[in-house]
């Protein structure tokens, strides 16, 4: 919220128009996280204000029925400025009436329980994005992220007043958080409910506030979470640590948190579900008559691989299960796909220039001698 009180608009916190897709809402909330997350911004609090307030949009437009109920009234029950239905009336209240009035009671909507504004609230879910480099991936591993949290104050336990004192039921609404307003009608009586103005739906006035949270019950921390990634995850791996995002309202528990990972890009391997590929250098020595040679595999480790005298440049051998470990429960690993390339020297010894000269004799095939320009034909026609 602003300084007059008014709720600022979630889709220009997220820098999309009205019109965006889910997709698009759900790529920007991702960028701005990782531009204003707090590691990124150590000790600079409006980044994690921001932070905050992007956690809170996406909370409502990543949501469909949140998202729509905030598209028709522009606020939704849970965001700053109370329940969109605030100035409607309840609605159930008014039928619940024209129903008691018509048929004395035997609409079946009397008994109608509100909720009460103290009652324990589940703490909200967060997101957020991290990388993993392949190895990582293909071997599991642990890692320590910092998470800003709403958290109880433990200055208050929660309560929002000052050491010393408690808060205190609100003399406007007798501590139900509502107001309610009755008109009669040609058909019956009519009640509106609204959000307690005095008490802002809480139900309890608070005379001295805590200074640690301002009257809030809730503060800011950061709390360190060791979060174990298991071998096998790729780009687009959802992880959900239970208990870890924002802490509960009311004794209620705390949310859950929710990581995105994504693989970086890995200089010799490339990925392929489970399956991996490489790159194999040899010469044409070894290619024409053949050798056996050792493959770097994607945890340091190396593995024999027999090369067959004529292989041709391209041929691809497997290592069977030298790829990554399948994930969510499958067996077994993927394979490593080893893709063959003939190194072309680009400089000759004079002895080597002769032997070639001698083995082009030999195959009977025309070369550009050191004489006419080198031998780019020589190897033009011998790979051909």
């Amino acid at each position: 919220m602003n300084g007059r009180g008014e709720t600022e608009d979630l889709y220009r916190i997220l820098g999309v128009s009205r019109d965006a897709s889910a997709a698009d809402i759900k790529k920007a909330y991702r960028q701005l996280v990782r531009k204003y997350h707090p590691d990124a911004n150590p000790g600079n609090k409006e980044a994690e204000e921001h932070f905050k307030k992007i956690n809170q949009a996406y909370e409502v437009l990543g949501d469909p029925q949140k998202k729509a109920q905030y598209d028709q009234f522009g606020t939704i029950g849970d965001m700053p400025g109370g329940s969109p239905f605030e100035g409607f009336g309840g609605m159930g209240d008014i039928f619940g009436d024209i129903f008691d009035n018509l048929f004395g009671g035997a609409g079946g909507m009397g008994g109608r329980r509100r909720a009460d504004p103290n009652a324990p609230r589940r703490g909200s879910d967060l997101e957020m994005d991290a990388e993993v480099t392949l190895q990582e991936a293909a071997s599991g591993a642990a890692k320590e992220f910092q998470i800003p949290r709403q958290e109880t104050c433990g200055a208050c336990g929660g309560s929002g007043a000052k050491a010393g004192t408690s808060p205190e039921t609100c003399g406007t609404c007798g501590g139900r958080g509502q107001v309610e307003g009755r008109r009669q009608t040609p058909f019956g009586q009519f009640v509106t409910v609204n959000t307690c103005p005095s008490c802002g739906g809480r139900g309890k006035t608070i005379k001295e506030k805590c200074p640690s949270c301002g009257g809030t019950g809730r503060v800011t921390k950061t709390r360190r979470v060791e979060v174990k990634i298991p071998a096998g995850v790729d780009t687009g791996t959802r992880l959900r640590i239970s208990g870890e995002g924002e802490g509960g309202i009311n004794g209620g528990p705390p949310g859950d948190l929710y990581i995105h990972l994504t693989v970086a890009d890995h200089p010799d391997f490339k990925r392929d579900g489970a399956d991996l590929h490489t790159r194999l250098f040899i010469t044409y020595p070894q290619a024409a008559l053949g050798c056996t040679v050792e493959v770097p595999l994607l945890l340091g480790e190396k593995e024999s691989l027999s090369i067959p005298a004529g292989t041709q440049p391209g041929r691809v051998f497997t290592l069977r299960k030298k790829g990554i470990p399948r994930l969510r429960g499958a067996r077994g690993m993927g394979d490593l796909h080893v893709h063959v390339m003939v190194d072309v020297p680009r400089k000759l010894t004079d002895r080597q220039k002769s032997l070639l000269e001698e083995l082009a004799k030999e195959m009977k095939v025309e070369v550009e001698t050191e004489e006419s320009g080198g031998f780019g034909k020589f190897f033009r026609n011998l790979f051909d």
